[in-house]
């Protein structure tokens, strides 16, 4: 693993996906997800996301989905220091603690039109990432390194006041349109493109200011240390969609493959600087916009040197980061054990992630693609009340250079329940809730020398509330 620097840290802001799904990918926008979660066999409004082909067999005519869901997740880092660094740095064990919010809520919206044995359809969503998240205390990457370097000046933790923040957004919002046709009586298939606009944000800033009665006894500046980083990030990507369905009496057996979506997003760097006492202030995007990326990188690299610097430059003005949306396979097959009564769902889902590009190349790192395992249930009381359940196990295929602070997964089991009502012929209210358990990941690793043992760990919630009316 190649030693992370301060520079890394802060230049590689990224945000986190608050929803189920793979590293870049949302799978959950219809509350059906939410409380049964294989939803691969359904035939339902929500197909027109999970299964397009399966809506031939669908409601004929119009139908409509609004759905809206609130989730609440945390992510933190936990960082433990050996002695003599926990004295010099000023902590032995710390968990930075990071708020990921989607403020006020993410919505989806669902449409499609049947008659006889076609369909086309319509789906608006999140469909990748889905919120921000915020660590007020900074993170270990940063952290730790502007303490080893003030320790080394002289300056120990209660000669000055260190103040840390970052926080990165990220959101990929689609519109998804596709048509089906029903062959026969057992096979029926949908195409379909998705436009992918990406929208994000990475923000920064590490100050470190010396206390008063140290400044007028050693001469020093009030600011020894003041980073800032401000950049916006905005993309289009378009990726086509194929699903095909077959159905046996109460067996039906579907699959559906997204392709790969390049995102090679641009940046719009708002402020990016670095100063130092006693080394001035060096404003890095006045540098790049007077004189280009590559006179500015050439002029950096023997100051900073060209880890530093080639970190630095992925924020430069007009720079590009791949967040490409990986292809996605999923296969589910769907059979009622008592007739318009009960039914389940089993489904998996590939991402591949290895051919997915992103910053830095990091998807090399990573053993395999994501893959999920998902099980559903789903009964009906009456005519009126559904209720349903379900799970969902995801596999990230995770590894120690892969993982950084600013952007780290967890492999995690997830479990969801609640109902749907038919308040009347034609309108359904579905309930939702579902949460995901993660197993906490280990890593241990050097910042500026200084060893450090790091526990990434998850928290996710989410609730939602779901409209479908049929016409």
């Amino acid at each position: 693993m190649k030693k992370k620097t301060l520079f890394i840290a802060i230049f590689m802001l990224s945000s986190v996906a608050t929803f189920a799904g793979g590293l870049m990918t949302n799978t959950n926008y219809h509350i059906a997800f939410d409380r049964m979660m294989a939803r691969g066999a359904s035939f339902d409004i929500d197909a027109a996301y999970s299964n397009p082909a399966g809506l031939a067999w669908g409601h004929e005519g119009w139908q409509l989905s609004f759905n809206v869901q609130k989730p609440f997740q945390y992510r933190n880092i936990e960082a433990t220091l050996a002695q003599p660094y926990a004295t010099a740095l000023g902590f032995e064990q710390h968990k930075f603690k990071g708020k990921a919010t989607a403020n006020p809520f993410v919505p989806a919206l669902f449409g499609s039109y049947k008659h006889d044995k076609w369909a086309v359809s319509l789906m608006a969503g999140i469909v990748g990432s889905g919120g921000k998240v915020t660590y007020e205390d900074g993170i270990p990457m940063l952290v730790v390194p502007i303490r080893a370097q003030l320790a080394a000046s002289g300056l120990t933790p209660n000669y000055y006041n260190l103040d840390a923040y970052m926080q990165g957004k990220q959101y990929i919002y689609g519109v998804q349109a596709a048509f089906t046709y029903r062959f026969n009586d057992h096979w029926s298939a949908a195409a379909g493109l998705r436009g992918n606009i990406y929208s994000g944000f990475s923000r920064g800033h590490i100050v470190a200011k010396v206390n008063p009665l140290v400044m007028m006894a050693t001469g020093l500046p009030e600011e020894a240390v003041n980073m800032q980083l401000d950049v916006d990030q905005k993309g289009f990507g378009i990726c086509p969609i194929l699903s095909v369905n077959y159905k046996l009496d109460r067996l039906v057996v579907t699959g559906r493959y997204e392709f790969r979506s390049k995102l090679n997003i641009p940046n719009e760097t708002n402020a990016l600087s670095i100063a130092k006492a006693g080394q001035g202030n060096t404003d890095i995007k006045a540098m790049a916009e007077a004189y280009g990326n590559e006179a500015t990188i050439a002029a950096l690299t023997p100051v900073l040197g060209p880890e530093m610097t080639n970190a630095i430059g992925a924020y430069l003005p007009k720079a590009k980061t791949r967040y490409d949306m990986p292809a996605l396979l999923s296969v589910a097959v769907g059979y009622e054990f008592i007739p318009e009564k009960f039914r389940g769902t089993l489904e998996y889902h590939w991402f591949d992630d290895k051919h997915a590009k992103m910053a830095g190349e990091r998807q090399e790192a990573l053993k395999h693609g994501t893959q999920e395992i998902l099980v559903g249930l789903e009964y009906d009381i009456n005519k009126v009340v559904t209720v349903s359940a379900g799970a969902q196990r995801t596999d990230y295929g995770l590894s120690d250079d892969y993982q950084t602070n600013t952007s780290f997964a967890c492999d995690s089991y997830s479990v969801g329940f609640g109902a749907a009502f038919n308040v009347t012929d034609h309108l359904r209210v579905n309930a939702g809730y579902f949460c995901s358990i993660y197993k906490d990941y280990n890593r241990n690793i050097s910042y500026s020398t200084i060893p450090v043992a790091e526990t990434y760990s998850r928290t996710n919630h989410v609730f939602g509330l779901g409209f479908d009316y049929k016409f």
